[in-house]
């Protein structure tokens, strides 16, 4: 073996081995502790400490380890801790610790080609589909999130509309559309309308029902003005866990109107898909997903995989297919060979270099098991539960909009909402983010968080009815 040329490998394994296995000591040690390990504001200097413009770079693997868990681990979102409920943030898995370990030993594009990352990310997403309740003909692919892969979707849904020849003649040419979607739909729809060539103003809002659900006769009336009007109705947003409230649409009502005028009926799914694992009487919010023609929603939300992972499904995997696959000549399919698989998943979605995302995900399911993670989302069920019912008994908090799964809202009666939110937060008691319901100001509770407890959420309502009072 000649030891000519340049390479990136250790000098010393041994010696770099030691440092991974502290290393990997204090990842666990970590998340082993993540209870006492609250959201924390960055020093003033971290930016200097971390640039790479002035600082000595080149120092080798021991000292770059010790940047990492010195200076960049501490400074985490801090949603490992059990009261995070600001944002919908996962919370992470120690069996993912060793997933992503594997995965980057690997170093797997799973773009295509004849291998096992291929066949891990299969496994995934029958899995997956299975649990979405659609038909056999289903397909879905892994993204980088629901944001990505509402895009898939929708250019889905415009391919199905007006023909596989839309791919090479581009929209100029092609009517005006229009997107429905009901108030407070995230703004993920707007960016994929603009990514797609269309813009926002394509997005007709529909108004919503008193359970802050999109009103059907509202649907219906938006559908008539625009067909009058030239425009095209070309999909119908419904919404599986809103972001402000976290209510459901009525899903069998849409798809029934969906399937009546023929319109592409998509579930923005991003956290509420998981209500599916649920148990009774939770497992209502998500009927009639099973009938979208589209659905996306996030792994590293509820699921508690790291980020970052999401996934699109399609309900008929051959439109799917034709919608995205381009092959140019040194891609071409092999009969044998590493070239060779009946399954590429860049022919599924844009992305032609993709990471093994599915590992991770296969991993959470493999070791934990369904029935594990179903118990955990009910639990948060509950938790948000027992928040509105300590906010419904408190003489200075409101809820502001009644809890249907996993997300609560409540006003203050005394003080600036985003100065308890900040207060609480600096303190390392709890996180809350704001939000405004029916025109008031609220702190909003989103519990996502295997690691929670009845008491962490009694501590945390507590802590706020402490701030609050302070403020009188």
């Amino acid at each position: 073996m000649t030891s000519e040329g340049s390479h990136l490998d250790p000098e010393d394994w041994d010696d770099f081995g030691r440092n991974m296995h502290d290393l990997m000591d204090q990842c666990l040690a970590r998340m082993k502790s993540a209870r006492d390990l609250p959201w924390q504001p960055n020093p003033n200097d971290l930016g200097d400490r971390l640039s790479l413009l002035e600082q000595t770079i080149g120092v080798g693997a021991k000292q770059s380890f010790e940047h990492l868990t010195n200076d960049i681990m501490p400074y985490a979102t801090g949603n490992t801790h059990p009261r995070f409920f600001g944002w919908v943030h996962g919370s992470g898995l120690p069996v993912s610790v060793g997933a992503e370990l594997v995965a980057t030993t690997m170093n797997s594009n799973c773009g295509g080609r004849d291998h096992g990352a291929i066949e891990v990310e299969r496994a995934t997403l029958d899995w997956l589909l299975d649990v979405s309740g659609l038909p056999e003909t289903a397909s879905a692919v892994l993204t980088t999130g629901t944001s990505q892969a509402t895009i898939l979707a929708l250019t889905t849904a415009r391919n199905r509309h007006f023909g596989h020849e839309v791919r090479k003649t581009g929209i100029q040419a092609l009517p005006q559309i229009a997107i429905y979607v009901r108030k407070g739909t995230h703004s993920c729809i707007g960016k994929a309308l603009e990514s797609m060539g269309y813009g926002t103003d394509s997005i007709h809002v529909v108004e919503t029902n008193a359970d802050m659900q999109m009103d059907i006769a509202s649907l219906k009336r938006a559908v008539e003005a625009d067909k009058a009007s030239g425009r095209v109705p070309l999909a119908v947003i419904g919404t599986a866990g809103s972001v402000n409230t976290g209510s459901f649409d009525t899903l069998h009502e849409i798809a029934d109107f969906c399937a009546e005028h023929n319109i592409w009926f998509h579930v923005d799914a991003a956290f509420g898909f998981w209500i599916r694992l649920a148990e009774t009487p939770w497992q209502h919010l998500v009927e009639g997903m099973e009938r979208a023609n589209s659905i996306s929603c996030d792994f590293h939300k509820w699921m508690s995989v790291p980020y970052d992972c999401g996934a699109c499904m399609i309900y008929d995997r051959a439109l799917h297919f034709d919608t995205f696959t381009s092959r140019p000549n040194y891609l071409e399919q092999q009969e044998q060979g590493l070239g060779g698989g009946d399954l590429w998943f860049c022919d599924y979605g844009l992305e032609l270099s993709r990471g093994f995302r599915a590992l991770k995900v296969w991993t959470a399911i493999k070791s934990i098991g369904t029935d594990a993670f179903s118990a955990y989302i009910t639990d948060n069920c509950r938790q948000a539960s027992l928040m509105a019912e300590l906010v419904g008994a408190s003489d200075v908090l409101e809820l502001a909009f009644p809890v249907s799964s996993n997300v609560c809202c409540f006003s203050v009666a005394h003080g600036d909402v985003n100065k308890i939110a900040a207060k609480l937060q600096v303190a390392g008691e709890a996180v809350f983010s704001t939000t405004v319901i029916l025109g008031k100001p609220c702190l909003r509770a989103a519990i996502v968080n295997h690691r929670t407890t009845s008491d962490d959420i009694r501590y945390s309502i507590s802590a706020v009815e402490n701030a609050v009072r302070s403020m009188i």
